[in-house]
């Protein structure tokens, strides 16, 4: 279970990353295709890149933070459901905010930019806990000085 909960840290960490290359994709294609004569309106449903985001932003990414919380509790991972509340919480963020600017205003969209960092910071970290790295406790640093 340790090794699953590393690898579910992981994963919401790379589909972070992947969520920045989609979201690139998507506006750099839009500019092009304006570039191009396309005329961009209300009507515009977006390009592959916009779906790509949106897709593994509402439905990959949650779906895996869920799915992390839940083995937090058999992985017996240091601090492991804490980590993994922190990141399920920054999910639930992250897709508020994306809402949020879409229907107050757009400026909250920089939020949602500055929460991925925290998000893909987050889930790093978790993944790490888990796959052994040393974790500082009380009893370790007494016994150490002892």
């Amino acid at each position: 279970m340790r090794a699953t909960y590393r690898v579910l840290a992981g994963l919401v960490a790379v589909g972070v990353v992947l969520q920045a290359m989609f979201i690139a994709l998507g506006w750099f294609t839009a500019i092009k295709d304006m570039d191009d004569g396309l005329v961009i309106d209300k009507n515009y449903d977006g390009n592959i890149g916009h779906t790509l985001h949106g897709q593994t932003g509402t439905m990959v990414i949650p779906i895996l933070a869920l799915l992390l919380l839940i083995v937090s509790f058999f992985a017996h991972v240091p601090g492991g459901i804490r980590w993994a509340l922190y990141v399920f919480g920054l999910v639930v963020l992250q897709i508020a905010l994306a809402f949020l600017s879409f229907g107050v205003t757009p400026v909250l969209g920089l939020l949602h930019g500055l929460n991925a960092f925290a998000l893909l910071a987050v889930a790093a970290i978790a993944s790490r806990r888990a796959a052994g790295a040393p974790v500082a406790t009380t009893e370790t640093t007494t016994e150490a000085t002892a």
